[in-house]
């Protein structure tokens, strides 16, 4: 990763993060297909929808035959984390129009917000519209792509964790981890690692307690307050 914010930089950013999408994606092709949904009703709901963990959840609850109204709910709660994600973005474009606002947090996710964070270490905490803009929109294309080709594959495979792809999301993941701990000179290496123990003893702990659509975004509001107060106070 380089310091440059030019939309030729972010498309080479972006190119680690495409091959999570492929297989997330496609995952969710095949998975939405073999339930028996049309492949454009499936190509339509990551066109529309664009919201990973979101699009399983809507898939399985509609197989279900649950109500729309308890969906939508659902639905909110499972993407709430992404109120703080747009949080934390947004003051990066106050320069900029609204209407470019909207539109990065209109296709945010996990990923491009994980990889912009880690850009931010290269760039001395500089963001502009051109590069994340850039990266979000490869990032759309590719999870539409892959949710194509997957709903066509599910006609022919019935249980895609045959292929690994369930665990693609996971990969996926650690990679952005260790690249923002590797890369982050910011911040004490040990505080880093002690937040991640915590915000995994944490998970663990509340999965048990609380709904699996409030973990997240509980988990990230203790996470950072436990890892405030231990830098103020250790570090």
């Amino acid at each position: 990763m380089e310091s440059s914010l030019s939309k030729r930089a972010a498309v080479t950013d972006t190119i680690p993060t495409v091959f999570g999408y492929l297989g997330i994606a496609s995952a969710f092709g095949v998975i939405a297909r073999s339930t028996g949904f049309s492949t454009i009703t499936v190509i339509m709901m990551s066109i529309i929808i664009y919201a990973g963990s979101a699009q399983f959840t809507t898939v399985s609850m509609l197989v279900a035959g649950s109500p729309i109204a308890s969906i939508i709910f659902t639905t909110f709660m499972v993407n709430s984390r992404m109120i703080l994600m747009s949080t934390t973005v947004a003051p990066y474009f106050k320069k900029d129009k609204l209407g470019k606002g909207i539109l990065i947090g209109t296709l945010l996710t996990d990923e491009s917000f994980a990889l912009a964070m880690n850009k931010l270490n290269f760039t001395n905490g500089k963001m502009n519209f051109s590069w994340f803009n850039t990266e979000n929109m490869i990032s759309y294309k590719t999870w539409v792509f892959a949710t194509a080709i997957g709903a066509i594959l599910g006609n022919f495979i019935k249980d895609p964790k045959q292929l690994g792809l369930d665990f693609a999301n996971v990969a996926m993941f650690i990679g952005l981890l260790y690249l923002q701990v590797n890369d982050d000179k910011s911040l004490n290496k040990l505080l880093q690692v002690i937040v991640i123990l915590l915000t995994m003893l944490l998970t663990y702990i509340l999965t048990m307690i609380l709904p699996p659509s409030l973990v997240i975004i509980v988990v990230t509001l203790i996470g950072c307050a436990l890892g405030m107060v231990i830098k103020r106070v250790f570090f």
